[in-house]
């Protein structure tokens, strides 16, 4: 006897319909960009076989594209039956979606029915979980008190974060979210950063775990980290939001950069390139005395040069511009473990 399908709104796996799995039927590049977070891909099609179909549709016929698309659905649906999901048991109740909730979501919620899963379809499907993310950003700004953490590069702020949340503060870790450091040597080696739409999607899933009524702490960035805008929206409650500033000994910053940063000291080439695309701004000159400190191997003074002529100007032109109003002022003279919780529970104390 085939199980019941339901059509829902709620894709929150710890909201009042539990789900054991939320399933993404669209194709891998569609998964790429954007999906729910949590969300597993076992496309119904992939993108050349979306392709395929699209074509004959419209050379050919429509009923030859469903004709062709059912003959791929049943063979993809019958490999993940005998892969990824060989090993679910009868109570098994997953949350199923596509680009609108229709024939994709549809056939796979079809054939997990006949099994006897019970299966629910996102009413609407990825069209429909986007316009919520958007509205939702919008409502988290209208609603958010955020605190930003800020202080120039080097000072040690992520630490800090990370610090906090062990003390039992809200914070949202942007440059966690976006894969990125922020700054302009803030690539991290072996991590891509998620399409913006995928980004904006974590964001809002991260703001839905936490406490609006009450403060939330944020690094303060610029508008854009690495390849990725924070929404204009959360940038706006942002730039209205007072901070807590946070300053550092500059042999401490220096030590914490080569620390955080060691991959610049294993891997040169990058590190050049990124230098020589500095020149627009610092003219050949000065990048070119950094490119020979990079091949002298003075770390030390080539991370202390970048922090006196390009992090420091730029992050005092940026304070200047703002203005924030400020709660309180931290200080570390060395950035190690105590410093970190010393400074932790003084922000949390302003808070």
């Amino acid at each position: 006897m085939a199980a019941p399908i339901s059509v829902t709104q709620n894709w929150h796996v710890n909201g009042a319909k539990p789900f054991d799995m939320i399933i993404d039927v669209r194709s891998p590049s569609e998964y790429e960009l954007d999906h729910i977070p949590g969300a597993i891909n076992l496309p119904v099609l992939s993108d050349d076989e979306r392709a395929e179909v699209g074509t004959i549709y419209k050379q050919q016929s429509p009923f030859k594209a469903r004709k062709r698309g059912a003959a791929l659905i049943s063979k993809n649906i019958a490999i993940h039956l005998d892969e990824t999901l060989s090993n679910q048991n009868h109570d098994w109740a997953p949350l199923v979606y596509c680009w609108r909730g229709g024939q994709r979501s549809g056939a796979m919620a079809r054939v997990f029915s006949e099994i006897g899963w019970s299966v629910s379809v996102l009413e609407g499907g990825y069209k429909y979980y986007r316009r919520q993310v958007q509205a939702g950003l919008t409502d988290i700004a209208n609603t958010i008190m955020p605190v930003l953490l800020d202080g120039p590069t080097g000072s040690g702020k992520t630490v800090i974060l990370h610090t906090l949340v062990n003390q039992g503060v809200q914070v949202i870790d942007l440059e966690h979210i976006a894969c990125h450091r922020g700054s302009v040597l803030g690539s991290i080696p072996g991590q891509k950063q998620p399409a913006q739409r995928l980004f904006e999607s974590l964001l809002y899933d991260a703001f839905s775990r936490i406490d609006l009524s009450k403060s939330v702490v944020i690094e303060a960035e610029s508008s854009k980290i690495g390849g990725i805008h924070i929404p204009d929206v959360i940038w706006k409650a942002m730039l209205g939001a007072s901070s807590i500033k946070i300053s550092a000994a500059m042999n401490a910053r220096v030590d914490h950069i080569l620390n955080e940063y060691d991959h610049i000291t294993t891997q040169p080439e990058p590190l050049l390139r990124l230098i020589h695309g500095m020149s627009n701004r610092h003219g050949h000159a000065v990048t070119n005395e950094w490119k020979t400190l990079v091949t002298d191997k003075d770390w030390h003074g080539l991370v202390m040069d970048l922090i006196v002529r390009h992090y420091d100007p730029a992050y005092l032109g940026s304070s200047e511009r703002r203005q924030r109003s400020v709660l309180g002022m931290v200080h570390l003279d060395a950035l190690n473990h105590d410093d970190f919780d010393q400074a932790a529970r003084k922000i949390k104390t302003l808070l």
